[in-house]
């Protein structure tokens, strides 16, 4: 049953919702607060590759 209840939650979960536990998981492995900006800037540069902020003007 819980492995059920497991399943399901992953298929309802939306892809804002997985990315940022994705991307919270990548943070917390940071071994330090130089690592963790670094990790922290990495993200900050491909969610602006994904998603320019040209496309979003209208």
């Amino acid at each position: 049953m819980y492995l059920l209840s497991r399943l399901f939650l992953f298929l309802t979960k939306s892809y804002d919702e997985i990315s940022k536990e994705r991307n919270d998981a990548y943070l917390a492995e940071a071994t330090d607060l130089y690592d963790l900006e670094f990790r922290m800037r990495k993200i900050d540069r491909e969610s602006k590759l994904r998603h320019p902020s040209w496309m979003s003007q209208h």
